[in-house]
């Protein structure tokens, strides 16, 4: 996956659309699947919330929004790391993904930090 950093929609639905295929190339055994599934919500979910943060109608809801979609990349993080742990498919294949998964929710991380910051003034 490319690192550029641009908007942050167009990066999360670029990232949605990778995890598809990267969900192609796992095992179709049962585990796989049950935590690939798992994976594809909150992979997808990430990029909706921003879109819907973008749609809100007030800033506690764009933070809201923001905050889910943070809650996401979490999730997305945890069910990568049991299909690396597990070797269900190998590091060469989650890495990259793992990787603009946490790049991602740092970069989600420090919207709210900012977002917090200018509401106190």
């Amino acid at each position: 996956m490319e690192n550029k950093i641009y908007d942050i929609r167009q990066r999360t639905y670029k990232y949605a659309l990778e995890v598809i295929k990267f969900l192609d190339d796992l095992p179709k055994d049962y585990i796989s699947q049950v935590i690939g599934k798992q994976l594809l919500r909150s992979a997808t979910s990430i990029g909706a919330n921003i879109i819907e943060a973008k749609a809100s109608s007030s800033k506690k809801d764009f933070a809201n929004f923001y905050s889910y979609s943070l809650k996401s990349a979490n999730e997305s993080k945890f069910w990568l790391g049991l299909l690396k742990d597990s070797n269900k498919i190998s590091s060469t294949k989650v890495n990259p993904i793992l990787n603009e998964t946490n790049e991602l929710s740092n970069i989600i991380a420090s919207s709210l930090i900012t977002m917090k910051t200018k509401q106190r003034f």
